[in-house]
Protein backbone atom coordinates (compact mmCIF):
# COMPACT_ATOMS: atom_id res chain seq x y z
CA UNK A 1 0.00 0.00 0.00
CA UNK A 2 1.59 3.43 -1.11
CA UNK A 3 1.23 5.66 2.03
CA UNK A 4 1.96 9.15 0.33
CA UNK A 5 0.79 11.52 -1.51
CA UNK A 6 -0.20 11.05 -5.24
CA UNK A 7 1.23 14.21 -7.15
CA UNK A 8 4.76 15.60 -6.23
CA UNK A 9 6.30 18.88 -7.12
CA UNK A 10 9.55 17.76 -8.90
CA UNK A 11 12.50 19.70 -7.40
CA UNK A 12 10.22 22.07 -5.55
CA UNK A 13 8.85 24.50 -7.58
CA UNK A 14 8.48 22.56 -11.23
CA UNK A 15 8.67 25.26 -14.04
CA UNK A 16 7.39 27.72 -11.50
CA UNK A 17 11.17 28.86 -9.60
CA UNK A 18 14.34 27.41 -9.65
CA UNK A 19 15.06 23.91 -9.12
CA UNK A 20 16.41 23.04 -5.71
CA UNK A 21 15.53 25.71 -3.88
CA UNK A 22 13.88 27.05 -0.88
CA UNK A 23 12.04 29.67 -3.40
CA UNK A 24 11.08 26.24 -5.65
CA UNK A 25 9.54 24.44 -2.49
CA UNK A 26 7.88 27.33 -1.14
CA UNK A 27 6.28 27.90 -4.86
CA UNK A 28 5.33 24.15 -4.46
CA UNK A 29 3.67 24.96 -1.62
CA UNK A 30 1.92 27.96 -2.65
CA UNK A 31 0.24 25.95 -5.63
CA UNK A 32 -0.76 23.42 -2.84
CA UNK A 33 1.54 20.79 -2.81
CA UNK A 34 2.30 18.88 0.91
CA UNK A 35 4.94 16.90 -1.36
CA UNK A 36 7.81 17.86 -3.01
CA UNK A 37 11.12 16.07 -4.43
CA UNK A 38 14.59 16.90 -4.54
CA UNK A 39 18.13 15.87 -4.84
CA UNK A 40 20.96 15.89 -2.10
CA UNK A 41 24.37 15.95 -2.60
CA UNK A 42 27.53 16.08 -0.58
CA UNK A 43 29.46 19.21 -0.36
CA UNK A 44 33.27 19.57 -0.06
CA UNK A 45 32.98 18.76 4.12
CA UNK A 46 30.63 16.51 3.69
CA UNK A 47 27.58 18.68 4.80
CA UNK A 48 24.13 17.63 2.66
CA UNK A 49 22.73 20.42 0.53
CA UNK A 50 20.24 20.46 -2.06
CA UNK A 51 22.34 19.86 -5.84
CA UNK A 52 21.27 18.05 -9.18
CA UNK A 53 24.38 18.63 -10.87
CA UNK A 54 28.20 17.33 -9.64
CA UNK A 55 29.59 20.50 -11.15
CA UNK A 56 28.76 23.85 -11.29
CA UNK A 57 27.67 25.93 -14.36
CA UNK A 58 23.95 25.11 -15.05
CA UNK A 59 22.04 26.01 -12.08
CA UNK A 60 24.79 27.84 -10.01
CA UNK A 61 27.41 29.99 -11.64
CA UNK A 62 30.79 29.09 -11.76
CA UNK A 63 33.50 26.29 -12.78
CA UNK A 64 34.15 23.02 -10.33
CA UNK A 65 33.12 19.91 -8.80
CA UNK A 66 30.50 20.52 -6.31
CA UNK A 67 32.57 18.15 -3.65
CA UNK A 68 35.78 20.80 -4.19
CA UNK A 69 33.88 23.52 -2.04
CA UNK A 70 32.93 23.43 1.46
CA UNK A 71 29.20 23.82 2.37
CA UNK A 72 29.63 28.00 4.02
CA UNK A 73 31.08 28.78 -0.20
CA UNK A 74 27.92 26.72 -1.81
CA UNK A 75 25.29 28.43 0.56
CA UNK A 76 27.01 31.57 -0.14
CA UNK A 77 26.36 30.88 -4.25
CA UNK A 78 23.49 32.00 -6.26
CA UNK A 79 21.03 29.19 -7.41
CA UNK A 80 18.60 31.83 -8.66
CA UNK A 81 19.64 34.26 -11.18
CA UNK A 82 19.71 31.41 -13.78
CA UNK A 83 16.24 31.06 -13.79
CA UNK A 84 14.55 34.50 -13.53
CA UNK A 85 15.74 38.13 -12.43
CA UNK A 86 13.23 37.78 -9.87
CA UNK A 87 14.84 34.91 -7.96
CA UNK A 88 18.51 36.36 -7.85
CA UNK A 89 20.26 35.84 -4.49
CA UNK A 90 18.39 32.31 -3.60
CA UNK A 91 20.99 30.53 -2.03
CA UNK A 92 21.69 26.66 -2.54
CA UNK A 93 20.20 25.25 0.71
CA UNK A 94 21.39 23.28 3.36
CA UNK A 95 19.19 19.50 3.34
CA UNK A 96 18.89 20.27 6.96
CA UNK A 97 16.97 24.03 6.43
CA UNK A 98 14.58 22.42 3.78
CA UNK A 99 14.04 19.91 6.21
CA UNK A 100 12.84 22.10 8.65
CA UNK A 101 11.02 24.12 6.33
CA UNK A 102 8.91 20.79 5.35
CA UNK A 103 8.45 19.55 8.49
CA UNK A 104 6.82 23.11 9.75
CA UNK A 105 4.47 22.87 6.57
CA UNK A 106 3.84 19.34 7.17
CA UNK A 107 5.26 18.51 3.14
CA UNK A 108 6.01 15.19 2.36
CA UNK A 109 9.66 14.69 1.11
CA UNK A 110 11.41 12.02 -1.47
CA UNK A 111 14.51 12.92 -0.80
CA UNK A 112 16.59 11.45 -4.08
CA UNK A 113 20.30 10.95 -2.62
CA UNK A 114 22.49 12.70 -5.35
CA UNK A 115 25.85 11.35 -5.19
CA UNK A 116 28.47 12.50 -6.70
CA UNK A 117 31.27 10.56 -8.59
CA UNK A 118 32.66 8.28 -6.41
CA UNK A 119 30.98 9.37 -3.26
CA UNK A 120 27.88 6.97 -3.20
CA UNK A 121 28.42 5.24 0.28
CA UNK A 122 29.30 8.45 2.14
CA UNK A 123 26.60 10.40 0.23
CA UNK A 124 24.32 7.27 1.64
CA UNK A 125 26.07 7.77 5.22
CA UNK A 126 25.85 11.28 5.65
CA UNK A 127 22.59 12.12 4.00
CA UNK A 128 20.86 9.36 6.16
CA UNK A 129 22.90 10.10 9.33
CA UNK A 130 21.87 13.98 9.16
CA UNK A 131 18.30 12.75 8.31
CA UNK A 132 17.91 10.38 11.36
CA UNK A 133 18.92 13.43 13.68
CA UNK A 134 16.47 15.53 11.94
CA UNK A 135 13.62 12.91 12.05
CA UNK A 136 14.34 11.29 15.44
CA UNK A 137 10.91 12.26 17.19
CA UNK A 138 9.03 10.83 13.75
CA UNK A 139 11.26 7.51 13.65
CA UNK A 140 9.86 7.23 17.48
CA UNK A 141 6.18 7.81 16.88
CA UNK A 142 5.80 5.41 13.95
CA UNK A 143 7.87 2.94 16.41
CA UNK A 144 4.92 3.18 18.45
CA UNK A 145 2.60 2.59 15.94
CA UNK A 146 2.22 5.74 14.10
CA UNK A 147 2.01 5.69 9.94
CA UNK A 148 5.09 6.36 7.25
CA UNK A 149 3.65 9.15 5.66
CA UNK A 150 5.27 11.03 8.57
CA UNK A 151 8.98 10.55 7.34
CA UNK A 152 10.32 11.10 4.13
CA UNK A 153 11.37 8.40 1.59
CA UNK A 154 15.10 8.43 0.33
CA UNK A 155 15.09 7.41 -3.15
CA UNK A 156 18.20 6.97 -5.38
CA UNK A 157 19.81 5.67 -8.86
CA UNK A 158 22.90 4.36 -6.73
CA UNK A 159 22.29 1.22 -5.16
CA UNK A 160 25.23 1.86 -2.96
CA UNK A 161 24.26 4.90 -1.36
CA UNK A 162 20.94 3.51 -0.78
CA UNK A 163 22.39 0.19 0.75
CA UNK A 164 24.81 2.62 3.27
CA UNK A 165 21.20 4.52 3.79
CA UNK A 166 19.51 1.10 4.87
CA UNK A 167 22.51 0.38 7.15
CA UNK A 168 22.66 3.75 8.57
CA UNK A 169 19.15 4.67 9.28
CA UNK A 170 16.87 1.35 8.59
CA UNK A 171 13.91 3.25 9.70
CA UNK A 172 13.48 5.44 6.87
CA UNK A 173 12.44 3.87 3.71
CA UNK A 174 13.62 3.51 0.59
CA UNK A 175 12.66 3.25 -3.07
CA UNK A 176 14.50 2.39 -5.40
CA UNK A 177 14.93 4.65 -9.03
CA UNK A 178 15.91 2.89 -12.30
CA UNK A 179 15.33 4.43 -16.18
CA UNK A 180 14.15 0.87 -17.46
CA UNK A 181 13.26 -1.48 -15.09
CA UNK A 182 15.18 -4.64 -15.37
CA UNK A 183 14.30 -8.29 -15.51
CA UNK A 184 15.42 -8.84 -12.38
CA UNK A 185 14.11 -5.88 -10.88
CA UNK A 186 12.88 -7.43 -7.65
CA UNK A 187 16.50 -8.73 -6.66
CA UNK A 188 17.51 -5.20 -5.54
CA UNK A 189 14.47 -4.25 -4.20
CA UNK A 190 14.88 -7.00 -1.87
CA UNK A 191 18.53 -6.91 -1.18
CA UNK A 192 17.38 -2.86 0.02
CA UNK A 193 14.49 -3.06 1.80
CA UNK A 194 12.60 -1.30 -0.37
CA UNK A 195 9.10 -0.11 -0.05
CA UNK A 196 8.91 1.32 -4.04
CA UNK A 197 10.02 1.06 -7.32
CA UNK A 198 10.84 4.71 -9.47
CA UNK A 199 11.19 4.71 -13.04
CA UNK A 200 10.86 6.49 -15.84
CA UNK A 201 7.21 6.66 -17.29
CA UNK A 202 8.39 6.91 -20.61
CA UNK A 203 9.62 3.20 -20.35
CA UNK A 204 6.91 1.64 -18.07
CA UNK A 205 4.52 -0.35 -19.79
CA UNK A 206 0.50 -1.97 -18.15
CA UNK A 207 2.28 -5.43 -17.74
CA UNK A 208 5.49 -4.08 -15.93
CA UNK A 209 2.95 -1.65 -13.88
CA UNK A 210 1.28 -5.16 -12.75
CA UNK A 211 4.43 -6.78 -12.04
CA UNK A 212 5.50 -4.33 -9.95
CA UNK A 213 2.36 -3.99 -7.69
CA UNK A 214 1.33 -7.74 -8.13
CA UNK A 215 4.37 -7.84 -5.83
CA UNK A 216 3.13 -6.08 -3.47
CA UNK A 217 5.72 -2.68 -4.01
CA UNK A 218 4.89 0.88 -4.50
CA UNK A 219 5.23 2.34 -8.22
CA UNK A 220 6.21 5.93 -8.82
CA UNK A 221 7.23 7.85 -11.79
CA UNK A 222 8.75 10.60 -13.16
CA UNK A 223 8.57 13.06 -14.24
CA UNK A 224 4.93 13.13 -15.92
CA UNK A 225 3.96 16.38 -17.21
CA UNK A 226 1.03 15.74 -19.31
CA UNK A 227 -2.61 15.06 -17.70
CA UNK A 228 -3.56 12.34 -20.39
CA UNK A 229 -0.50 10.60 -19.84
CA UNK A 230 -0.48 11.07 -15.69
CA UNK A 231 -4.33 9.44 -16.11
CA UNK A 232 -2.97 6.95 -18.03
CA UNK A 233 -0.44 5.36 -15.53
CA UNK A 234 -2.65 6.06 -12.75
CA UNK A 235 -5.53 3.73 -14.54
CA UNK A 236 -2.65 1.25 -15.01
CA UNK A 237 -1.75 1.09 -11.15
CA UNK A 238 0.90 3.73 -11.03
CA UNK A 239 0.67 5.19 -7.67
CA UNK A 240 2.49 8.06 -7.37
CA UNK A 241 4.16 10.47 -10.30
CA UNK A 242 6.51 13.54 -10.11
CA UNK A 243 5.53 16.73 -12.02
CA UNK A 244 7.19 20.32 -13.23
CA UNK A 245 3.58 21.45 -13.92
CA UNK A 246 2.67 21.89 -10.82
CA UNK A 247 0.60 24.82 -12.62
CA UNK A 248 -1.13 22.55 -15.04
CA UNK A 249 -1.70 18.81 -12.50
CA UNK A 250 -3.30 20.19 -9.38
CA UNK A 251 -1.66 18.38 -6.05
CA UNK A 252 -5.40 16.90 -6.07
CA UNK A 253 -4.95 15.49 -9.58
Amino acid sequence: MWPYPKVIAHRGGGILAPENTLAGIRAGLEQGFHAVEFDVMLSGDGVPVLMHDDRLGRTVAGVGAISSFKAEELVRMDAGAWFGPQFTGEPVPAFADVAAFCKLHRMWMNVEIKPAPGFDRETGRRVAELAQRLFEPEISARAGGAGAEILPLFSSFSFDALQTAHNVAPEIPRGYLVDSIPRDWQTPLLELGAVALHTNHQNLSPQLAREVKAAGYGLLCYTVNDIQRARELLAWGVDAFCTDRIDLIGAQF
